[in-house]
């Protein structure tokens, strides 16, 4: 057969160039057998092998050089980055980290790899005691390789490793890790074990964070609003006031109202993100945007507000508080009845029920439920955060609603929801959302009119009046001017079929500085204990007064140059130390 002939149908000249070679090859092959130099036959062969051996490696260094430079391969930032569930950093707004992905490893079990069962799983028993007897020896004396342990950090994959046990084997893994622990921690929220978010800003905005590592090790850390300075005085001071007064719960917020941007956010009691799993539904629970309460009498700051816009009353407007006030089959009573004539801003002082409910008569429940609406009462607080719960609103307007609801009964808000629809009575008047990211340096998100100008300026003094002369005395800091509203919802008790006198939501309602233009930087804060217990130096007492407006105080003392908040020098001369509130006052 002829070279030609070897060639096949259509092919060109790299066919021809290598049977060539071939057929050569071959001949020298057999002229050395012919001339009887068998070491010839032998270097040649030698060669040829060596020959394929150098193709088939050049061949391997092309597919590796083609790999790594044209394709898709490591340009997510590396194997953490590609990893099902990565996740991007996340950082408070002056860049502390609050959550990132570390590497860690998965430990699996090879049984046809181990080549002594009973020495491994001596071994592994020691090293591992977290892991059940049961489970080590079925992963061990099984017949398929087994998943064993997650979550290893190097220094315990290392550890395990340096046994040097065959069939034991290790997979990297992105484990999210809060080094923090507990700080913010409902705030920023949890993942699960496929790196999902659970709750908080990690629930919030999941496909962003994973977006974000899908960038890769150069993409930015996505930045939330609040500042751990703010959160760290929140989170000491709540805790303070629970531990001495011991209520079920507590919670603590700060915002920016003129961004919407919570600045601090804390729930009380709180858990550790790295193991949610130990903590309990009742810790995890974010009272902050998840519970609802009768906030009390918070609630009046909000009519006194709808009753200034409407037009009904003005500051120096007054109401009969002499007596009782009868509305239809029920009696409405101050809890510290003053008996007397009182102005406006004496029933804000004074937290009288009935100057109230007689405003909100005024107003009618058309207009208050109307005004509800528009404040974001009525609705979950707008917020990213998925646990923003549901209020329970009246089901008819009527008097009766009307009444209750003016003095914060008869209608369960989150504190993210009072925290936002206090928002227009401090910042001019509109309704920014709340938000967990944190905004460009100047940005003041837009958001519908609710109240005129003219009426959050008479609420920013009222709220004042009420701190230095009112209810809120012991939150008066020196320098700040910081105005508030007491509040003491009685929570309703189905065993009685009323409201129990000794289960209270206590809470201070808070903001500064009340001084200086609509437009300048101002700050709400709110304190709030679900059923507190009063104690010797309360006189017994758990009303808002008493047990949330000084933690609120000593909030704003300690966040305000965090803030850039400046005190003010003829504040602090005139200012005298709060007096002492007389028992029983401060709802």
């Amino acid at each position: 057969m002829s070279l030609a002939n070897l060639v096949p149908h259509g092919g060109g000249p790299a066919w021809r160039w290598l049977i060539e070679r071939v057929w050569r090859l071959e001949h020298a092959f057999e002229r050395s057998r012919a001339a009887a130099k068998p070491e010839d036959d032998t270097s040649i062969r030698i060669f040829f092998v060596l020959a394929l051996f150098g193709c088939a490696f050049m061949v391997l260094a092309v597919g590796a050089t083609w790999a790594a430079v044209f394709s898709n391969a490591g340009k997510n930032g590396g194997y953490l980055a590609a990893m099902e569930g990565a996740r991007g950093d996340l950082t408070d707004r002056e860049g502390k980290l609050l959550a990132v992905d570390l590497t860690h490893y998965a430990l699996y079990i090879d049984p046809k790899e181990v080549w002594d069962a009973k020495a491994t799983r001596a071994a592994l028993g020691k090293a591992l005691p977290q892991v059940p007897a049961k489970r080590l020896d079925k992963a061990i004396f099984g017949d398929r390789r087994t998943f064993l342990l997650g979550g290893l950090d190097p220094a315990q994959k290392d550890a395990i490793f340096n046994l040097g046990l065959p069939g034991v084997e290790f997979e990297e893994q992105a484990r999210r890790v809060y080094p923090l622990g507990v700080s913010a921690a409902h705030f920023v929220g949890f993942v699960d074990g496929g790196g999902k978010g659970l709750a908080g800003a990690e629930g919030a905005l999941n496909d962003d964070i994973h977006a974000a590592a899908a960038k890769g090790e150069g993409a930015a850390p996505i930045a939330l609003s609040i500042d751990l300075r703010v959160q760290a005085a929140l989170e000491d001071e709540l805790r303070k006031a629970a531990l001495e007064f011991g209520p079920r719960g507590a919670v603590g917020i700060v915002t920016n109202v003129h961004t919407g941007e919570i600045l601090g956010l804390a729930s009380y009691p709180d858990f550790d993100p790295n193991d949610p799993g130990k903590a309990s539904d009742d810790a995890k629970l974010n009272r902050a945007a998840a519970s609802v309460y009768e906030m009390g009498s918070t609630f009046k700051a909000f009519t006194v507000a709808i009753g200034l816009d409407t037009g009904v009353a003005t500051p120096s407007s007054t109401f009969d508080a002499r007596e009782p006030y009868k509305l239809g089959y029920r009696t409405i009573h101050d809890y510290h009845a003053s008996r007397k004539i009182l102005t406006l801003v004496e029933v804000f002082q004074h937290s009288s029920n009935i100057g109230t409910a007689r405003l909100a008569e005024g107003v009618g429940a058309q207009r208050l439920s109307q005004y509800y609406n528009n404040l974001g009462l009525t609705k979950p607080a707008k917020v990213e955060l998925r646990e923003s719960a549901r209020p329970l609103t009246p089901k008819k307007w009527d008097e009766d609603a009307v009444a209750s609801t003016s003095f914060g009964h008869g209608m369960n808000v989150s504190p993210l929801a009072l925290a936002r629809a206090f928002g227009p009575l401090l910042n001019g008047g509109t309704m920014p959302p709340l938000t967990i990211r944190k905004l460009a340096p100047g940005v003041r998100p837009e958001g519908p009119r609710v109240l005129s100008e003219e009426t959050s300026q008479q609420m920013l003094q009222i709220m004042r009046a009420n701190v230095t002369g009112g209810s809120g005395k012991t939150a008066d800091v020196k320098g700040l001017s910081v105005g508030g509203k007491t509040g003491t919802g009685e929570k309703y008790d189905p065993s009685i079929r009323g409201y129990n006198h000794q289960r209270q939501v206590s809470s201070f309602a808070a903001v500064f500085p009340t001084e200086g233009p609509l437009e300048a930087d101002r700050y709400f804060v709110l304190i709030l204990l679900d059923e507190p217990h009063g104690t010797a130096k309360t006189f017994g007492f758990s009303t808002g007064g008493w047990v949330a407006t000084p933690a609120a105080g000593r909030v704003i003392d300690r966040i305000a140059p965090f803030l850039g908040v400046q005190r003010r020098n003829e504040l602090i001369i005139a200012g005298a130390q709060p007096k002492a509130t007389t028992p029983g006052a401060g709802l």
